[in-house]
């Protein structure tokens, strides 16, 4: 069954149940930006929100695209249904309250039935939202945190770990790279590629690799440090959140004292 008919197929299925008085295609689809391996993401706006009557009628509407092997059912966020079938095609849907779908805008969805013309009342587009402060600040202090813990991982040569630290590091990383692109429609944890320039790319791929080994642990730790520390320091002068001098200086007379290692920039 194709993409499309899989949204046919639903849409057909729902259209006529009562309580339900819209449904809408959101995320990539809804954008426009879907492609041959994007999920389909269904709005659905139900009079009575999600209730287990809803969540039947959608069980039987997906049930209808193909055999369902996973099925999580307002598990993770409790108005959202995630299903997988056979063939992997994988359905998520959003069910609202008309009030709740104020949080959208005309942009990012796509209409396959609205009874109750809700599409029309929203706004073109949503305004750019404000930079989030208090994320900011605690991912530069958090950050330094996990730097600093260095130590003590050498120190217990807790070298898997170490490994685990340098993921976190490479996730604030990629975070802070994408929030300098300022790329429109993020999507998914899977399109990193559509939200950093060439340049960052570079930067990435030229890291080194975690390994669980005391030198590759370090060279990895400090590698981090030099491409993250300087673009959070000029992020947070941009974003007028002041910088944790004292923690850093600690962070790092910490790790020259206990590592012989000094600050890589």
């Amino acid at each position: 069954m194709t993409r499309e008919d899989v949204i046919e197929t639903i849409k057909t299925a729902t259209i006529d149940v009562p309580d339900i008085r819209a449904l809408f295609l959101g995320g990539s689809y809804g954008n426009g930006m879907a492609d041959a391996f994007s999920d389909i993401d269904f709005v659905l706006v139900a009079q009575d929100g999600a209730t287990d009557a809803i969540s039947e009628v959608w069980r039987k509407a997906v049930g209808q695209t193909g055999t369902i092997v996973l099925w999580w059912d307002r598990k993770t966020v409790p108005v959202l249904i995630n299903a997988i079938t056979t063939d992997w095609t994988r359905t998520d849907v959003l069910i609202l309250k008309e009030d709740q779908l104020a949080q959208y805008a005309q942009n990012m969805l796509i209409p396959l039935f609205d009874h109750d013309g809700l599409f029309e009342r929203l706004p073109d587009k949503l305004p750019e939202a404000a930079p989030q402060i208090g994320k900011w600040r605690y991912q530069f202090e958090d950050f330094i945190r996990i730097l600093g813990l260095l130590h003590l991982a050498v120190g217990r040569e807790e070298y898997i770990n170490g490994v685990l630290g340098i993921f976190h590091l490479r996730n604030y990383l990629v975070e802070l790279l994408i929030a300098q692109t300022n790329a429109p429609n993020r999507g998914g944890v899977l399109h990193l590629n559509r939200l950093l320039t060439e340049e960052q790319k570079d930067l990435l791929t030229s890291l080194p690799p975690p390994r669980p080994e005391r030198d590759a642990m370090i060279a990895a730790h400090l590698a981090y440090a030099q491409a993250y520390l300087p673009r959070a320091r000029r992020m947070a002068d941009r974003l007028g959140v002041d910088w944790p001098e004292d923690f850093e200086a600690a962070t790092w007379a910490q790790l020259k004292t206990a590592l012989s290692i000094t600050r890589p920039y």
